[in-house]
């Protein structure tokens, strides 16, 4: 199946006007389930799905040289954090120096988060009403104001190729009825992020999308409902937040799947925050588009290399002797120009080298990952390879 989704057009939602400025491919659809296979089309170029976002929350993904970002992990899109951009270096530096783009060298797409998530994890620091979320500082303690009109503005100012709606990500667990207020001031507010768009041009010489949120926390009647409602503004691509904030997996699949079968097929769908490599192949197989988490890189500081054959610890010593390549499926060049040896030798000798090496790795592996489930896709076989590689992937080696 291919059919070619054009949404370079004015359109008329919920009374809004919103200048829609992306080209949407799907290409195929898994003939056992729902995994997809499709084409993103956006100013910086193309994003070939199901994909990875690697997380560069402050304008890097951290310990990785844009160079090696581009010749060795080669992702379409990467992600930039509003929260973090808005704190340090803010707007005023990124608009002199013409974008997020231009600040850090980066010639492909970029998706910003709206900061919700942010505004989440501040739980003890920050004050929730109507208007929007007051939230101090984690850098110096000072306090700020993001409302959904000022929200739209900081992003208009990075200037990444994908923005999305402000929203509020509830904690797991959540109480039904605080859920269900959330919800409902979650789809308010991106009332609001749509009415301020129309008053905020763009600020460089290409176009944004925007993507709305759908929430509703581990409840199928609101998550049905929040996505209907995110179903009906019309929008170029739809994010779904709110998961991976501790429920358990079956719980997340559970309301992923509820929520994908309601969106539109023919719009790109973006999971929040998600998650492990299983994760990622078990929500491809339910219709699931993108997905970004600092997993690889975090993961990966700490020692803990992902491999389609399981997870490794390379600080222990059973790798002490161990001069076989780090990964001998040879995803990046790191996997066989280092030994497992060597790397455990620098995470015991506290090198930055070592954390460096290892992200790489992990980043590597989570492309090559989405990159063979598309394959997979397109040939018609995905089921079969996506249960093979969960077997395999979930031991510890």
């Amino acid at each position: 199946m291919s059919f070619l989704i054009r949404t370079s057009y004015s359109k008329c939602i919920f009374g809004y006007s919103l200048i829609l400025h992306m080209d949407f491919k799907l290409e195929a659809t898994d003939i056992q389930g729902q995994a997809r296979a499709g084409t993103i089309t956006l100013d910086h170029g193309t994003i070939q799905t199901p994909i990875f976002m690697p997380v560069g929350t402050v304008g890097t993904v951290k310990g990785v040289h844009q160079k090696e970002l581009r010749e060795e992990i080669n992702p379409d899109v990467i992600l930039g954090n509003t929260y973090h951009l808005y704190l340090r270096p803010g707007t005023k530096i990124l608009e002199k120096a013409g974008g997020l783009h231009k600040f850090m060298n980066w010639d492909r797409n970029i998706l910003t988060d709206s900061g919700g998530y942010q505004v989440y994890s501040l739980s003890d620091n920050r004050k929730i009403k109507e208007e929007g979320v007051k939230f101090k500082s984690h850098i110096d303690g000072s306090y700020h104001f993001f409302t959904p009109e000022n929200v739209m503005e900081v992003q208009r100012s990075i200037g990444a190729d994908i923005i999305m709606a402000f929203d509020e990500c509830t904690p797991y667990p959540c109480d039904y009825n605080y859920a269900k207020r959330s919800m409902h001031m979650t789809h308010r507010w991106l009332e609001r992020c749509l009415t301020h768009l129309e008053k905020t041009p763009f600020m460089y010489d290409y176009t944004q999308t925007f993507f709305p949120i759908v929430q509703g926390s581990t409840y199928k009647d609101l998550r049905k409902q929040s996505a209907e409602y995110i179903a009906g503004v019309g929008a170029q691509g739809n994010a779904i937040g709110g998961l991976s904030v501790g429920e358990p997996a079956h719980e997340m699949y559970e309301m992923t799947e509820v929520v994908t079968a309601i969106l539109p097929k023919d719009k790109p769908r973006y999971l929040m925050g998600v998650g492990t490599p299983i994760n990622l192949l078990e929500n491809i197989a339910l219709g699931i588009d993108m997905f970004d988490c600092v997993m690889p890189t975090r993961n990966g500081r700490n020692g803990m290399l992902f491999t389609a054959h399981g997870t490794i610890n390379i600080k222990n010593k059973k790798w002490e002797a161990d001069f076989s390549a780090i990964d001998e499926m040879a995803i990046t060049w790191v996997d066989t120009e280092y030994s497992k040896a060597y790397l455990r030798h620098l995470f015991t000798v506290n090198e930055m080298l070592g954390r460096q090496i290892a992200t790489i790795h992990n980043l590597g592996f989570y492309l090559w990952l989405v990159r063979e489930a598309r394959k997979h896709i397109l040939a018609g076989d995905y089921t079969p390879w996506k249960n093979m590689m969960v077997q395999q992937m979930d031991k510890r080696l």
